[in-house]
């Protein structure tokens, strides 16, 4: 399945109602005055953010959206209702463009945060407010104003605590799916990931949100593999966790860590400020011997980091414990 992390939609608020042209037609009152209603307002239209989406894949689908037209006037004075307007319910971290200027529109990044994209038409006068001392019985009535449409651009750009990074096959789909009750789809061969997972993880009283993301290969920021789509929700997360497969060697691993790094580097250079941690996966296939001389050369590299297993659940304890302690501070940030 293609990520589906842009899309285009249309949206449309409602066209006011039509001003009413009528006369009051009683008995005893064979010219009775005018009683011609007002047309309603056209309902506006909204995107507002929600955590309970986490895809645009729902607009692919249904690309246009309309609020509801204003009523038309009626006589004996009755005013038409107006439009229900049309609140369009968007994931967390979602930006709006308006399409045809290129404008960014608003950035959504708290839940129920709101934005006013289309306001609606205005309804039509009746004869009844062209009444006048000098004009009696006007048979005049003006028509609603049309809706207003808009070509949007949604960019989602996911919002999480922590991100994996890494090469494809460095374990974190399988991490996530041990920490969380994520399940993506897990296999031992790259692109595995080909669209972005969440998963909430509870430990010690804190909880917090890991984005599994699409692995990087050489020249992502230049749009090889997954490129711009994987690294644009890096720029999201409060803290990166670095994964490493354990089993190579070590010149080989300081290597695949200064690429991941320069491919951050080249799409954002402040991503090279985010907070980074190392994290050497699948220490299961090495002997505790073989283990011990590999943290030691990786050491002299001045590479520092956690060793876990997510097969077996060896130094999953320290990593999270390590996350848990940064929730509080993550929760202050949000306020």
């Amino acid at each position: 399945m293609a990520l589906i992390d842009e899309v285009n939609i249309r949206v449309i608020s409602g066209g006011g109602g039509n001003g009413c042209i009528s006369f009051r037609r009683e008995t005893g009152i064979p010219y009775g005055g005018p009683n011609g209603g007002n047309g309603g307002r056209g309902g506006n239209v909204y995107l507002q953010a929600t955590r309970d989406k986490t895809s645009l894949l729902d607009f692919k689908y249904q690309p246009k959206y309309e609020a509801e037209r204003g009523e038309h006037g009626m006589g004996s004075d009755c005013n038409g209702h107006s439009g229900e307007d049309l609140t369009i319910l968007v994931p967390l971290g979602t930006l709006i463009y308006d399409l045809a200027t290129g404008d960014l529109i608003e950035d959504l990044t708290v839940h129920g945060q709101k934005v006013a994209i289309a306001t609606g038409g205005r309804g039509g006068r009746g004869n009844l407010s062209f009444k006048s001392s000098t004009n009696r019985a006007p048979r005049t009535a003006t028509k609603g104003a049309l809706g207003i449409e808009k070509e949007l651009k949604l960019e989602l750009r996911l919002l999480a605590d922590v991100g994996l990074i890494g090469f494809p096959n460095a374990g974190k789909s399988s991490f996530l799916s041990s920490v969380s009750r994520a399940r993506p789809k897990v296999a031992d061969y790259p692109f595995t990931t080909l669209e972005p997972h969440l998963g909430v993880v509870a430990h010690k009283g804190q909880g917090f949100v890991v984005a599994d993301l699409p692995g990087l290969i050489e020249g992502a920021s230049q749009g090889t593999g997954l490129g711009i789509k994987f690294l644009k929700h890096v720029a999201r997360n409060r803290v990166l966790l670095h994964l490493i497969e354990i089993d190579q060697e070590p010149a080989q691993i300081e290597k695949s860590i200064k690429l991941i790094r320069k491919e951050l580097g080249a799409y954002d250079k402040s991503l090279l400020k985010r907070e980074e941690l190392l994290v050497f996966t699948k220490i299961d296939l090495l002997t505790e011997a073989s283990l011990k001389r590999k943290q030691q050369a990786l050491q002299k590299r001045k590479l520092k980091g956690f060793f876990i297993s997510s097969m077996t659940g060896a130094g999953m304890e320290k990593l999270l414990d390590a996350l848990a302690e940064r929730a509080p501070k993550w929760r202050e940030e949000q306020v």
